[in-house]
């Protein structure tokens, strides 16, 4: 299929998600629409785009003509009313509830009828259709971060949404490589933040307690149950280990954990302080005594080893 026959999407906003769902599709050879706020984000957006290609090409995950071509699909704008032909529009921008509303608006009156209106963020759709006629097309596509080296994306309809929309975009999805999971009822922060949000309670709160060094929290993490969960989730581990006995330890120790409504006094006390972690040199680890970009370039080199094992599995590259 040349070029100019492939399908177009777009996608409103040109942040850390949003130039990741513009890389996906472009290489999975959609025409795109990268709609940011300034002709200065929207170049910087481009540049990450191509360094991404270029460290897939490095990884033997694409090639250089490959990522050329990915990268030449990919045109920018700053005008929303350039989503108007596209056949798929995904929403990426900041967490401003006001603003996904207004755009969801106004992507309901210039899109055709049958374009799908999808929100990349861990909102429902329920709450962003307030200024939406056709509701039957909007959908909740939840991706991670990095979205083009995470491969999951958590779609949820909502009560309005059409019910054969989720299983038709969750096929436009698998065709760019991506490993689509429904959700089948709307709950807020979907499945995996709410995993991850409960694990990240539990070792703040034993952090802030003086239970535990936060590095003997994470050690713990990273040499045993995160050992295990790329392979098996939890409730496939707690079926291998026995469901009785998790049961009845589950009975044991519920009632010891952490169910405050609330994160500890000690983490709000340090994010007052502007100490927000890594991005200011320090949160609850000092990052002035630690190599954080090394840190984050290990990850990342992980995440390309899994993502070279999916890729394997499935039978090829892109």
């Amino acid at each position: 299929m040349a070029d100019h026959d492939a399908p177009l999407m777009a996608v409103i906003g040109n942040g850390i998600i949003g130039h990741g769902i513009a890389e996906i599709f472009a290489a999975a050879g959609w025409q795109v629409r990268l709609i940011g706020r300034s002709e200065e984000s929207l170049a910087a957006a481009l540049r990450k785009i191509a360094a991404s290609l270029s460290e897939f090409a490095a990884h033997g995950l694409t090639n250089a003509a490959r990522a050329e071509a990915a990268l030449a699909r990919i045109a920018t704008t700053t005008a929303l009313d350039d989503a108007a032909a596209a056949s798929l529009v995904i929403e990426a921008v900041p967490e401003d509830m006001a603003l996904k509303r207004d755009i969801f608006g106004r992507l309901d009156e210039i899109c055709a009828p049958a374009a799908v209106l999808a929100s990349s963020s861990g909102h429902l759709a329920s709450e962003l259709v307030d200024k939406v006629r056709r509701r039957e097309r909007v959908i909740a596509t939840h991706f991670w971060y990095p979205p083009q080296l995470i491969p999951l994306v958590e779609v949820c309809a909502g009560p309005e949404t059409a019910p054969d929309l989720a299983p038709r975009v969750c096929g436009i999805l698998r065709a760019v490589g991506k490993q689509p999971v429904v959700i089948d009822k709307e709950v807020a922060g979907f499945i995996g933040n709410r995993i991850q949000f409960a694990a990240l309670r539990e070792a703040w709160t034993l952090w802030a307690a003086g239970i535990a060094s936060a590095e003997a929290i994470d050690a713990v993490v990273r040499n045993s149950i995160g050992r295990r969960l790329g392979i098996t989730g939890p409730i496939e581990s707690a079926d291998i280990g026995g469901l009785d006995t998790m049961f009845n330890f589950a009975c044991f120790l519920q009632p010891n954990l952490d169910a405050s409504p609330l994160p500890p006094p000690q983490i709000a006390a340090l994010v007052g302080a502007g100490k927000r972690g890594l991005p200011s040199g320090a949160g609850i680890y000092d990052w002035s005594a630690r190599d954080g970009a090394a840190l984050v370039a290990a990850r990342r080199a992980e995440l390309l080893r899994w993502l070279k094992e999916d890729r394997a599995a499935a039978g090829g590259d892109r």
